[in-house]
């Protein structure tokens, strides 16, 4: 290989070559820039030579082939005889000090072909910078200012000093080389090996180019294919802040994940400002409508939609992270990733505590619905409380059953736990009437009481029933003897019935009967001692007091029915007298008649029945009433008087006066109405006008005075029941007749 010597040229100067000196394998070398064609018979001729240019693909006869090294190739890394040794260490402009010996690595030389191209050696394997010292491609191209470097041009800077070109031909970046110095070799790409975006030239720490530069040979213009560029490196290894454009997929899955954190901390770390807020809003937004955590929690569409954001800010995140290049140095970008995983327990923790928020919100929302339906029976009590229990009582089922259920369904609960208080609370408000000592009143609700036993489970009632039998029997005392003092016999006889049936041995039965026994004589004393102001009404209401008396059962009062049956036999006396006094004949003859029938043995009986008769006859003649009958018979002389009966029917005779008394004469057979057809055939009949003998006949010994008589007849041509009244006094020394007749229109 052919060497040049190290003058200094401007950096924009395309170097010359001399054509007249044959290259290895018999080839001109070929400058820089220009183009080479090859004969058939292996010489290169520049672009004034003239002939037809050949294809740059074809292969003369002679060729050898590729891959073959000439004999007398020059190695890559040989060096002008006048330029300063490879070894040699640049000095410092800034520090004025060598760089040390091992900073140029030795590098392999490109393999020339027949048709003047080289074969570029395999790229160097990958090294992280800061590993052993760094790449052997990072050491070649840093020299001091003045020194040539050995490489090819990339895509970077320049890795000398500035104003010092590359030891190759021109790329498409300034030179590696010291400036001033060309560098020894081919033209390449880009910057040399060094830095951030290196060309295809020589390996170099990661973050450089994207390939090796062809190898430094005369004549070679860029003609060949390149390599393929290197396999991207890691992306969280030490240097792995690389240009845009290298696939880093651990980076990805950590900028992925930490959007996925709820924070848009991906789109902080790639500085996506907009789209960081708008995860944040986001989120703001979530936070707003899930809190405070109540018993519904998140709508499932508002769940959804957050969901669907997240993992589009992930993915999105993923995708922008895959090659973009992130701003901060290398410890942190190693904690990235770890960072992002264990920030995905803020949104596993988030869900987790609101959850648990939400399920205590829920237990809160059951408590206070519990709370609810208790709030709900103890308004129903307390508004029941005072009224009537007949009309309170579906309320208080009510109540009561849900009571039941809240302390058997929900013992636990904070309305289960108050149920015991409550139940005490609901037998205070049952049996207030009691408390307020409106006996009546809490009789019912008093036997409510006593009942629940039957009716509610026992370990929720607990003792609570117990105790009311003494209340209760209290109570039916009171309420009898109450309305016993009202002269309500019948609700107090009721009271007292209940009592002795259900509480046969309280002492209660006892002073219940001792009451209604004294209530009983009490009231039919105006009928024993004749102080009645009304008897008629007195003898009623004894009547219907010993009946009621008389029909309870489990107490001893044959005592004061009996005397309240003597008070009524006296009463009803005294009501037909009364009666008859009053002038009420008719009501006095049902007493008076009513008397003699109940009471048959009385030595007021025929007295009753003469006042039913003075009655009968004072109803048609009031002047019969105008005097009581007498309870005795008067004495002295009598006078007979004979009553006869010339009528074909019996007849009724009652009479009153000094006595009084009432008889009945049998039909005559052969006797015959007065009047009518009778006397248009006899002219001369007259009543009773035939023998004495003939005439049913009966004989009064009445003594002297007026009398009233009353002929009451039945059957025959007269009108059934006619009834016709007369008067007649009574004289001393004197015998008399009645002879009583029917008279007839027709």
């Amino acid at each position: 290989m052919g060497e040049e010597p190290n003058d200094a040229r401007p950096r924009d100067e395309q170097p010359k070559l001399d054509l007249s000196k044959p290259g290895p394998g018999g080839e001109p070398p070929a400058a820089s820039g220009e183009t080479v064609r090859i004969r058939p018979g292996g010489g290169a001729t520049g672009p004034a030579a003239g002939t037809p240019a050949t294809p740059r693909d074809a292969v003369p006869a002679d060729a050898v082939p590729r891959d073959a090294v000439p004999a007398d190739a020059v190695p890559r890394d040989a060096v002008p005889a006048d330029a300063p040794p490879r070894d040699a260490v640049p000095a410092d402009p800034r520090s004025g000090e060598a760089a040390p010996p091992a900073a140029v690595p030795p590098q392999t030389a490109p393999q020339p072909t027949p048709t003047g191209s080289f074969r570029l050696p395999a790229p160097a394997p990958w090294e992280a910078p800061g590993q052993n010292g760094g790449s052997a491609g990072a050491a070649a191209s840093s020299g001091a200012e003045g020194a040539s470097g050995a490489g090819a041009s990339g895509f970077g800077p320049p890795s000398g000093a500035e104003g010092s070109p590359g030891a190759g031909g021109p790329g498409f970046g300034p030179s590696s080389g010291a400036g001033g110095a060309p560098d020894a070799g081919g033209s390449g790409f880009g910057p040399s090996a060094g830095g951030f975006g290196a060309g295809f030239g020589g390996g170099g720490t990661y973050g450089q180019g994207y390939g090796q530069a062809p190898g430094t040979a005369p004549g070679w213009a860029g003609a060949g294919t390149l390599p393929p560029p290197p396999s991207a490196p890691p992306a969280f290894g030490p240097g792995g802040g690389g240009g845009q454009g290298e696939s880093r997929p651990l980076q990805a899955v950590a900028v992925g994940l930490l959007n996925l954190s709820c924070l848009g901390l991906g789109y902080v770390l790639l500085r996506q400002w907009i789209w960081a807020a708008v995860c944040w809003a986001a989120t703001a937004a979530l936070l707003l409508l899930a809190l405070p955590a109540d018993a519904d929690g998140v709508p499932a569409g508002v769940l959804a939609g957050y969901g669907a954001v997240l993992l589009a800010a992930a993915a999105d995140g993923a995708r922008r992270g895959l090659r973009a290049r992130l701003s901060v140095g290398d410890a942190a970008r190693r904690l990235v990733l770890p960072l992002a995983v264990v920030l995905l327990a803020v949104p596993a923790g988030g869900a987790v505590a609101y959850g648990a928020a939400r399920d205590e919100a829920r237990e809160e929302a059951f408590q206070q619905s519990l709370l609810a339906r208790l709030g709900t029976a103890d308004a129903l009590v307390k508004a029941k409380e005072g009224t009537r229990f007949d009309l309170a009582e579906s309320d208080y089922a009510t109540a009561l059953d849900t009571y039941e259920k809240l302390a058997l369904d929900h013992p636990d609960s904070r309305a289960g736990k108050l149920v015991p208080e409550r139940l005490d609370a609901y037998v205070t408000s049952v049996s207030k009437p009691y408390a307020d000592k409106k006996y009546c009143e809490a009789v019912d609700p008093l036997k409510h009481l006593r009942s629940l036993p039957d009716t509610v489970d026992a370990k929720v009632l607990g003792d609570r029933a117990d105790g009311f039998d003494e209340p209760l029997a209290q109570s039916l005392y009171e309420c009898g003897a109450g309305e016993l003092g009202r002269e309500a016999t019948k609700p107090a006889h009721e009271a007292f019935t209940e009592l002795a049936s259900t509480f046969p041995d309280s002492p209660y039965v006892g002073k219940a009967g001792k009451l209604v026994g004294d209530g009983l004589r009490k009231a039919a004393a105006p009928l024993s001692d004749g102080s009645a102001s009304d008897p008629c009404a007195t003898t009623e209401e004894v009547r219907t007091r010993r009946s009621d008396v008389a029909a309870l059962q489990g107490y001893e009062l044959g005592g004061p029915v009996a005397d309240a049956a003597r008070a009524i036999q006296k009463g009803v006396f005294s009501c037909g007298t009364k009666q008859f006094r009053d002038e009420e004949y008719s009501d006095a003859v049902k007493t008076m008649d009513r008397y003699a029938k109940d009471y048959p043995d009385s030595p007021q009986t025929a007295h009753a029945r003469t006042i039913s008769i003075a009655a009968q006859i004072a109803d048609h003649e009031p002047a019969a009433g105008k005097k009581l009958p007498p309870a005795t018979v008067p004495g002295g002389s009598r006078m007979p008087m004979v009553v006869s009966n010339d009528g074909k029917d019996s007849v009724e005779l009652l009479y009153t006066g000094p006595v009084t008394g009432k008889i009945t004469l049998r039909g005559c057979g052969t006797c015959t109405n007065y009047g009518g057809i009778r006397e248009a055939v006899d002219p001369d009949a007259k009543p009773c006008g035939g023998p004495s003998s003939k005439y049913p006949k009966a004989t009064l010994q009445l003594p002297a005075g007026t009398y009233y008589f009353l002929q009451r007849r039945s059957g025959g041509l007269s009108s059934a029941g006619e009834t016709k009244d007369s008067k007649a006094v009574i004289e001393p020394g004197y015998t008399y007749t009645n002879c009583l007749y029917v008279t007839s229109n027709f």
